[in-house]
């Protein structure tokens, strides 16, 4: 009879413990990880949020950058950590919708291995050039290297960088050396000093400088120009017809995170991202935020996997 009950017991409790660990959740420090290095626009989005995460849940947010592969390596990273809440990725289109396409022996499947938490909004990228290019248009900068073939380069601290400056190329019809960088910020550094010609970079780490007067912006990603930055014309507009690119950002969990985790974190999000102050704070960084459910989040995620299959074909880039 003991050992009946025994064994009913540890069955419930294998049955109730999802949901009495959710009671608890947190009950220790969670861990974010940002997907490119210190610095960047992943970084300084996760750092953002980390601190009224910590103090709505009442433990510690400790953002751990973890670059490498595009973001891969963070990707990779998670998806085998336990699902219990405790790590949490802020994910970008780079590991979740362009990697799959843009690197062969991935050990992740950007949909089955990770829950969907919530969107935290989208980057948008800017074409910038070394100030000593004398371009000021698109037009200007495709002139510009084809009357000086093989001079140019390009530098990327992301997959959007790829296959942005990819298809730069192939529709300007003319070449340049791709220089890849881990992280965006050592990028940009190259390209004020010279060491490189342009970048399709983030607002968030680019603006700055191009504030400064140390880099010069030529266009920008989106098909229609951003509130953030709208003097800035966009690539659809000087010639690249339909170009439109939505550098996303939001937060995953390993999958088989418990309902109940994930709805937690989830309303605690939501009103932090929506928040007024917060979406200063973003705007300021050149980061467009916004939330949504993690459902939304989800469908949004499958449906960028299918964009970005489209985007990394066109542009004529091979797996590597």
């Amino acid at each position: 009879m003991n050992k009946a009950l025994l064994v009913l017991a540890a069955a419930a409790a294998m049955l109730l413990g999802p949901a009495a660990r959710a009671d608890d959740y947190p009950s220790r420090p969670i861990t974010l990880i940002a997907v490119f290095g210190p610095g960047s626009a992943s970084d300084t989005i996760c750092r953002i949020i980390a601190e009224p995460l910590s103090a709505a849940l009442k433990q510690p947010v400790i953002v751990e950058p973890r670059p490498g592969v595009d973001g891969a390596l963070a990707a990779t990273y998670v998806a085998h950590q336990p699902a219990d809440g405790y790590t949490l990725m802020m994910a970008t289109n780079s590991p979740l919708s362009a990697d799959p396409f843009l690197h062969k022996g991935l050990t992740y499947d950007a949909i089955k291995d990770f829950t969907p938490v919530v969107r935290v909004g989208s980057f948008t990228l800017m074409l910038v050039v070394n100030k000593d290019i004398p371009a000021r248009t698109l037009p200007d900068l495709i002139a510009y290297a084809k009357a000086h073939p093989g001079q140019l380069s390009y530098a990327s601290g992301n997959t959007a960088g790829i296959v942005a400056g990819e298809t730069l190329k192939h529709w300007g019809r003319f070449d340049m050396l791709h220089v890849p960088y881990k992280s965006t910020p050592p990028a940009l550094a190259d390209i004020i000093a010279g060491r490189v010609s342009m970048m399709f970079a983030d607002f968030t780490t680019a603006m700055p400088h191009v504030h400064s007067g140390a880099l010069r912006a030529l266009a920008q990603t989106r098909i229609k120009r951003s509130l953030i930055y709208p003097d800035l014309p966009t690539l659809d507009e000087q010639g690249i017809k339909g170009f439109d690119m939505d550098a996303w950002a939001g937060i995953v969990a390993p999958a088989h995170t418990p309902p109940e985790v994930v709805a937690k974190l989830n309303t605690a999000l939501r009103k932090i991202i929506d928040d007024p102050a917060t979406r200063a704070k973003l705007r300021v960084v050149g980061f467009e935020g916004f939330s949504s459910s993690s459902d939304e989040f989800g469908a949004y995620i499958k449906a960028q996997l299918d964009n970005w299959r489209k985007m990394v074909a066109e542009s004529g880039v091979e797996a590597e």
